[in-house]
């Protein structure tokens, strides 16, 4: 069986929360009648959203549940941009380059159909915003910006933005910001109430719930406006809700509390799955991150970790590398063959390699970036995996850097 260096794309469901999961869809009863099976559907969908909500460091009523971390990024920044224009127009979104594509695409759908001005803000060599560089922008746009959007984790290259900081510059100005905190989720603290931001994006596939399910967190205080309409089930999302999805979801958010408390932890965090682990599961994950980086690092030389090299500046269980000479979907393939499951990080459009815009936001020249690899841990990673992914890495970038860049010419030919 493949060894799986891909939790960041999605991260095998818990057994708690398929367990659960299971359990709910034997559950008959909308969560919007008021009979008896109906209250006892809106009993367990309102517990879910209790233990979701604490995982965020948020009050239960902030929680909209949704499909899943796209719709959520959509609803924060579309819905909080509309909000915005009731008063008088503010076409400015402003920005970080590298910018998950939920974002990116529903930005530029604005752009397209409403309108929308997008300032792409500048990021450091390893893809963070500046809090001064923010500050400059919101003075130069004034009352034009509608509101400013960021990830709080690169999903690509790892990288933490300091969202505290970022949301206190926003603020000052009076402009509600959106956090894709969907990569962060179950691998730093998240403390919505804390961070001060408007809204925040989250999925429950990222840290082992069901595929299907998200939420974006909505502050009291703010306002966005619906993308779908019809019920008004939520405060902001109508739409006949997920009961066993957020069942589920909430036994995988119950598990994220407990293996982000400092101290002992379960044993699901522990190596092999074995014993009680003497680090929260962060600590240990980014302990296996480490392990791969300064592996990779000796077996082949020239590869280059891109992102914060810090162990607190970068997401536990990423380890993104550029492998100089050698194209990233060959080494993936290569490594598919011997038998682990790894990404590239980037788009590819009808089989035709495409430079991440997240290392060109990144200042990275194409031919390096070309050679993108990422590894992303999470739970089950054992350190005999990651020995064995560093063991097969030579060979597979030999045969890689044999083949080289892809520099065909993939123009249609003139007819």
């Amino acid at each position: 069986m493949p060894i799986y260096f891909d939790h960041a794309a999605t991260t095998p469901m818990r057994p708690e929360a398929r367990a659960a999961y299971v359990d709910a869809l034997g559950l008959v009863g909308n969560p919007s009648s008021i009979h008896s099976q109906g209250q006892e559907a809106k009993r367990l969908l309102e517990e879910s959203r209790e233990v979701v909500a604490a995982s965020l460091g948020a009050e239960p009523i902030e929680v909209i549940f949704t499909s899943g971390g796209t719709e959520s990024i959509n609803l924060g920044v579309k819905g909080l941009y509309w909000a915005r224009q009731t008063s008088s127009p503010r076409p400015v979104i402003l920005a970080p380059g590298g910018e998950h594509h939920a974002t990116v695409d529903a930005i530029e759908w604005l752009v397209r159909h409403e309108g929308a001005r997008v300032v792409w803000l500048p990021v450091d060599e390893v893809g963070r915003l500046a809090p001064a560089v923010l500050a400059a922008a919101l003075s130069e746009h004034g009352a034009s910006v509608a509101l400013v959007t960021v990830l709080w984790g690169n999903n690509e290259v790892g990288t933490i933005q300091p969202i505290a900081s970022l949301v206190a510059v926003a603020r000052s100005h009076g402009v509600p910001v959106h956090v894709d905190a969907v990569a962060a989720y179950g691998y730093v603290p998240l403390d919505f109430a804390t961070v001060g931001a408007d809204a925040l994006s989250v999925s429950a596939h990222k840290i082992g719930g069901p595929v299907g399910i998200g939420a974006l967190v909505l502050a009291r205080r703010s306002q966005v406006e619906p993308l779908i309409h019809g019920g008004n089930q939520q405060r902001v999302r109508s739409g006949t809700q997920d009961v066993a999805g957020a069942v589920a979801f909430a036994a995988a958010a119950d598990a994220v509390i407990r293996e982000l408390a400092p101290g002992p932890v379960a044993s699901a965090a522990a190596p092999e799955g074995r014993g009680v682990a003497a680090l929260s599961y962060p600590a240990h994950l980014a302990a296996l991150r480490d392990r791969l980086i300064a592996g990779v690092r000796a077996a082949v030389p020239g590869a280059v970790l891109r992102g914060d090299a810090t162990s607190e500046g970068r997401l536990p269980g990423n380890a993104h590398f550029t492998f100089p000479g050698a194209q990233g979907d060959s080494l993936l393939f290569l490594l598919d063959m011997a038998g682990f499951s790894v990404s590239t990080g980037s788009a590819c459009q009808a089989g035709v390699p495409e430079v991440s815009h997240v290392l060109t936001a990144m200042g990275i020249p194409d031919d390096e970036a070309l050679g993108a690899l990422r590894f992303t841990l999470g739970h089950g990673t054992t350190e005999a995996e990651v020995d064995a992914l560093v063991a097969a890495l030579p060979a597979a970038y030999a045969s890689a850097a044999r083949a080289g860049l892809a520099t065909r010419d993939v123009t249609s030919p003139a007819r």
